[in-house]
Protein backbone atom coordinates (compact mmCIF):
# COMPACT_ATOMS: atom_id res chain seq x y z
CA UNK A 1 0.00 0.00 0.00
CA UNK A 2 1.71 3.44 -0.86
CA UNK A 3 1.10 6.37 1.07
CA UNK A 4 -0.53 9.63 -0.47
CA UNK A 5 1.47 12.35 -0.23
CA UNK A 6 -0.22 15.90 1.28
CA UNK A 7 -1.20 17.92 -1.06
CA UNK A 8 0.74 21.15 -2.02
CA UNK A 9 -1.28 24.46 -0.78
CA UNK A 10 -1.59 25.64 -4.13
CA UNK A 11 -3.35 22.54 -5.17
CA UNK A 12 -5.31 22.52 -1.78
CA UNK A 13 -6.42 26.40 -2.78
CA UNK A 14 -7.10 25.20 -6.07
CA UNK A 15 -8.70 22.28 -5.11
CA UNK A 16 -11.44 24.82 -2.53
CA UNK A 17 -11.96 27.13 -5.11
CA UNK A 18 -13.31 24.37 -7.59
CA UNK A 19 -15.77 22.90 -4.72
CA UNK A 20 -16.81 26.51 -3.96
CA UNK A 21 -17.55 27.32 -7.56
CA UNK A 22 -19.36 23.68 -7.59
CA UNK A 23 -20.98 24.31 -4.75
CA UNK A 24 -22.57 28.31 -5.62
CA UNK A 25 -23.53 26.61 -9.44
CA UNK A 26 -25.04 23.53 -7.68
CA UNK A 27 -27.11 26.19 -5.85
CA UNK A 28 -27.99 28.04 -8.70
CA UNK A 29 -28.84 25.75 -11.62
CA UNK A 30 -29.06 22.00 -9.74
CA UNK A 31 -26.76 18.74 -9.03
CA UNK A 32 -26.79 18.25 -12.98
CA UNK A 33 -25.55 21.75 -13.91
CA UNK A 34 -23.03 21.14 -16.44
CA UNK A 35 -19.13 20.75 -15.75
CA UNK A 36 -18.37 23.56 -18.18
CA UNK A 37 -20.89 25.72 -16.17
CA UNK A 38 -18.14 24.69 -12.80
CA UNK A 39 -15.12 25.09 -14.70
CA UNK A 40 -15.86 28.87 -15.86
CA UNK A 41 -17.03 29.68 -12.58
CA UNK A 42 -13.56 28.32 -11.27
CA UNK A 43 -11.91 30.33 -13.72
CA UNK A 44 -10.09 26.41 -14.72
CA UNK A 45 -10.49 23.87 -17.77
CA UNK A 46 -12.85 21.30 -17.65
CA UNK A 47 -9.45 18.95 -17.11
CA UNK A 48 -8.69 20.33 -14.12
CA UNK A 49 -12.27 19.31 -12.32
CA UNK A 50 -11.89 15.68 -14.09
CA UNK A 51 -8.00 15.41 -12.44
CA UNK A 52 -9.51 16.34 -9.21
CA UNK A 53 -12.81 14.58 -9.24
CA UNK A 54 -13.29 11.90 -12.36
CA UNK A 55 -16.47 11.93 -11.53
CA UNK A 56 -19.81 13.67 -11.20
CA UNK A 57 -20.53 11.73 -7.74
CA UNK A 58 -17.31 12.70 -7.12
CA UNK A 59 -17.78 15.95 -7.13
CA UNK A 60 -21.02 15.77 -5.54
CA UNK A 61 -20.03 14.10 -2.37
CA UNK A 62 -16.69 15.87 -2.26
CA UNK A 63 -18.60 19.16 -2.93
CA UNK A 64 -21.06 17.87 0.54
CA UNK A 65 -18.16 17.32 2.71
CA UNK A 66 -16.24 20.30 2.06
CA UNK A 67 -19.85 22.62 3.43
CA UNK A 68 -20.02 20.28 5.88
CA UNK A 69 -16.43 20.99 7.24
CA UNK A 70 -16.96 24.66 6.94
CA UNK A 71 -20.08 24.39 8.88
CA UNK A 72 -18.47 22.84 11.50
CA UNK A 73 -15.06 24.75 11.55
CA UNK A 74 -17.48 27.58 12.28
CA UNK A 75 -18.76 26.75 15.04
CA UNK A 76 -15.64 27.33 17.52
CA UNK A 77 -14.76 30.66 15.72
CA UNK A 78 -18.51 31.93 16.43
CA UNK A 79 -18.20 30.95 20.09
CA UNK A 80 -15.13 32.97 20.25
CA UNK A 81 -15.90 35.54 18.43
CA UNK A 82 -19.22 36.36 19.73
CA UNK A 83 -20.60 38.57 23.01
CA UNK A 84 -22.57 35.73 23.90
CA UNK A 85 -23.06 32.02 23.98
CA UNK A 86 -26.48 31.98 22.72
CA UNK A 87 -25.42 34.47 20.12
CA UNK A 88 -22.79 31.91 19.05
CA UNK A 89 -25.43 29.56 18.52
CA UNK A 90 -27.86 31.64 17.00
CA UNK A 91 -25.82 32.75 14.13
CA UNK A 92 -24.16 29.26 14.02
CA UNK A 93 -27.83 27.77 13.56
CA UNK A 94 -28.23 30.78 10.77
CA UNK A 95 -25.11 29.04 9.18
CA UNK A 96 -26.77 25.37 9.30
CA UNK A 97 -29.77 26.68 7.76
CA UNK A 98 -28.24 28.17 4.59
CA UNK A 99 -26.24 24.96 4.42
CA UNK A 100 -29.72 22.85 4.56
CA UNK A 101 -31.94 25.01 2.28
CA UNK A 102 -28.83 25.33 -0.33
CA UNK A 103 -27.89 21.76 -0.17
CA UNK A 104 -31.24 19.81 0.44
CA UNK A 105 -30.30 18.75 -4.00
CA UNK A 106 -27.59 17.21 -3.10
CA UNK A 107 -28.60 15.19 -0.64
CA UNK A 108 -31.19 14.22 -2.84
CA UNK A 109 -28.79 13.43 -5.44
CA UNK A 110 -26.80 11.16 -2.96
CA UNK A 111 -29.93 9.14 -1.59
CA UNK A 112 -30.28 7.50 -5.20
CA UNK A 113 -26.79 5.35 -3.84
CA UNK A 114 -27.86 4.58 -0.54
CA UNK A 115 -24.68 3.30 0.83
CA UNK A 116 -22.78 6.43 0.05
CA UNK A 117 -25.57 8.66 1.32
CA UNK A 118 -25.45 6.50 4.74
CA UNK A 119 -22.04 7.32 4.86
CA UNK A 120 -22.86 10.59 4.05
CA UNK A 121 -25.27 11.17 6.04
CA UNK A 122 -22.92 9.62 9.53
CA UNK A 123 -20.39 12.03 8.64
CA UNK A 124 -22.71 14.71 8.81
CA UNK A 125 -24.14 13.74 11.90
CA UNK A 126 -20.26 13.27 13.28
CA UNK A 127 -19.14 16.23 11.82
CA UNK A 128 -22.26 19.22 13.21
CA UNK A 129 -23.51 17.41 16.03
CA UNK A 130 -20.56 17.97 18.51
CA UNK A 131 -20.17 21.48 17.29
CA UNK A 132 -23.68 21.96 17.97
CA UNK A 133 -23.26 20.45 21.35
CA UNK A 134 -20.40 22.34 21.70
CA UNK A 135 -22.65 26.07 21.24
CA UNK A 136 -25.61 24.30 23.16
CA UNK A 137 -23.13 23.51 26.25
CA UNK A 138 -21.81 26.74 25.97
CA UNK A 139 -25.29 28.44 26.08
CA UNK A 140 -26.87 26.10 29.00
CA UNK A 141 -23.23 27.06 30.84
CA UNK A 142 -23.91 30.46 30.92
CA UNK A 143 -28.15 30.15 31.64
CA UNK A 144 -29.17 31.25 28.41
CA UNK A 145 -30.83 28.16 27.06
CA UNK A 146 -32.88 25.67 28.07
CA UNK A 147 -31.22 22.44 29.70
CA UNK A 148 -33.21 19.68 27.98
CA UNK A 149 -32.53 20.01 24.89
CA UNK A 150 -30.30 18.14 23.07
CA UNK A 151 -28.16 18.83 19.92
CA UNK A 152 -29.01 16.10 17.42
CA UNK A 153 -33.10 16.84 18.44
CA UNK A 154 -32.26 20.72 17.64
CA UNK A 155 -30.09 19.71 14.44
CA UNK A 156 -33.35 17.64 13.69
CA UNK A 157 -35.54 20.24 14.39
CA UNK A 158 -34.16 22.95 12.28
CA UNK A 159 -33.38 20.57 9.33
CA UNK A 160 -37.37 19.67 9.47
CA UNK A 161 -38.46 23.39 9.30
CA UNK A 162 -36.36 23.57 6.36
CA UNK A 163 -38.02 20.73 4.49
CA UNK A 164 -40.07 22.76 1.92
CA UNK A 165 -37.72 25.81 1.31
CA UNK A 166 -36.67 24.01 -1.50
CA UNK A 167 -40.45 23.83 -3.57
CA UNK A 168 -42.09 26.34 -2.28
CA UNK A 169 -40.59 29.99 -3.11
CA UNK A 170 -42.29 32.04 -0.27
CA UNK A 171 -41.34 29.22 2.39
CA UNK A 172 -39.33 31.41 5.02
CA UNK A 173 -37.18 28.46 6.81
CA UNK A 174 -35.12 31.05 8.81
CA UNK A 175 -38.36 32.71 10.17
CA UNK A 176 -39.52 29.30 12.08
CA UNK A 177 -36.00 28.18 12.92
CA UNK A 178 -35.64 31.63 14.71
CA UNK A 179 -39.11 31.07 16.66
CA UNK A 180 -37.27 27.41 17.51
CA UNK A 181 -34.55 29.27 18.37
CA UNK A 182 -36.76 31.83 20.46
CA UNK A 183 -37.76 28.65 22.57
CA UNK A 184 -34.82 27.59 23.73
CA UNK A 185 -34.30 31.03 25.85
CA UNK A 186 -34.54 30.24 29.57
CA UNK A 187 -37.40 32.10 30.71
CA UNK A 188 -35.08 34.11 32.83
CA UNK A 189 -33.45 35.42 30.06
CA UNK A 190 -36.30 36.95 27.74
CA UNK A 191 -36.17 37.20 24.19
Amino acid sequence: MTERKPKRADARRNEKALLDAAAAVFVASGVDAPVRDIAAKAGVGMGTIYRHFPTRADLVIAVFRHQVDACAEAGPALLASNESPFAALTRWIDLFVDFLVTKHGLAGALQSDNAGFETLHAYFLDRLGPVCGELLDAAIAAGEVRTEVRPLELMRGVGNLCIGADTDLRYDARKLVGILVAGLRCETMGT
